[in-house]
């Protein structure tokens, strides 16, 4: 426990985060919106990786976990306003 009384996440929570913003990010049927929450998300774990004060370590912690949860819930907004046709990108060549 640090001496601000905020205990940093551990590195499986942090992985755990990770893998759960990636897997997120597949759920999302435009290409487009599935590739920038998965860019988004490298970028952002990159830009955090030096972190070493517990208190902002569990800041950027939380923000990573409510990120996750608006993520989730648009995935499920998304895949109900789904296009008909699939993006050029979705489309594999033959």
């Amino acid at each position: 426990m640090a001496a601000s009384g905020v205990a940093a996440p551990t590195r499986a929570e942090v992985l755990q985060l990770y893998r759960s913003l990636l897997r997120v990010a597949r759920q999302f049927c435009d290409y487009n919106v599935r590739e920038y929450t998965k860019r988004r998300t490298i970028d952002a774990f990159r830009d955090k990786k030096n972190l070493t004060d517990p208190s902002q370590l569990f800041a950027a912690f939380s923000d990573g976990k409510a990120q996750l949860e608006v993520a989730k819930r648009q995935a499920i907004v998304y895949s109900l306003y789904a296009p008909k046709v699939k993006s050029i990108m979705d489309i594999k060549p033959s």
